[in-house]
């Protein structure tokens, strides 16, 4: 393990409300709970150039009529970056002083490094050091898809999971962390 990853591992086990990157904002909530519209209200009151770092796919026509509202919602002065993947790298590139990167969402993040047979554990304590090091803000949304029954197939469960351990890996390293519930965010945590 490297020395970066054990930083991150280590700093991922403190107290989350003592923790955190000022910069970094991580929006969680259930389907159509408004978390997107929270997320890029606190984005576009940052200032600088705003940034719309998509990790889905366009894989079939509802897909497509979603991205189309985001992108309509959103208004013509987001540049929109597509990313599946490599969001450590899309990050390094696009979150800096002069600009706000909003990433939607982690939860498809997750389900594409899934679908890819990458290492999970990896990618996530790569992706908190990454924030852990932004120099502009960044905010983060994710479904919150633990508070439901216990799903019926291992796969499911793997991905209810995998996504408990990111969220709470994220809200760690995170300054900020929100629910959403019917379109009313809900402050969890603020260290600015």
């Amino acid at each position: 393990m490297s020395v970066t990853v054990e930083a991150t591992a280590q700093s991922a086990h403190r107290n989350p409300i003592e923790a955190g990157n000022p910069l970094v904002c991580l929006v969680l909530g259930g389907a159509r709970s408004g978390k997107s519209a929270v997320a890029e209200a606190d984005v576009a009151r940052q200032g600088g150039a705003l940034i719309y770092l998509a990790t889905s796919e366009i894989l079939d026509g509802e897909m497509a009529d979603r991205i189309a509202l985001h992108r309509q919602r959103r208004g013509p002065e987001w540049t929109t970056v597509e990313e599946p993947l490599a969001l450590c790298d899309a990050l390094s590139s696009h979150a800096g002083p002069d600009s706000a990167v909003l990433v939607d969402c982690l939860t498809l993040w997750l389900s594409n490094l899934m679908a890819a047979e990458r290492d999970i554990e990896a990618e996530s304590l790569a992706l908190a050091d990454t924030l852990a090091g932004v120099a502009g803000p960044v905010v983060l949304v994710s479904s919150e898809v633990g508070q439901g029954i216990v799903p019926d197939n291992a796969l499911a469960r793997g991905f209810r999971d995998e996504a408990g351990r990111l969220h709470q890996r994220i809200a760690a390293v995170a300054g900020r962390v929100i629910f959403c519930t019917a379109g009313l965010p809900q402050t969890l945590k603020d260290t600015r």
